[in-house]
């Protein structure tokens, strides 16, 4: 049986979107939501990687045309 989520997606999307957008740092936003810091940090630091993999993407498909 899987494990559930700790986190509703709807709140991970929002974490993320609150780190980049507002400039706090991420004990801040993670602390006024009530998320573990560790948790949110993991999130960011993946949706950092998901932008640049998306980027590196781009990138190499408008050099190819």
């Amino acid at each position: 049986m899987p494990r559930q989520k700790k986190y509703p997606d709807e709140l991970h999307e929002r974490a993320i979107r609150l780190v980049f957008d507002s400039g706090r740092p991420i004990a801040h936003v993670a602390r006024d939501l009530g998320i573990e810091y560790e948790s949110l940090r993991k999130w960011v630091r993946q949706a950092e990687a998901d932008a640049a993999s998306a980027l590196n993407c781009s990138r190499a498909a408008s050099v190819r045309s």
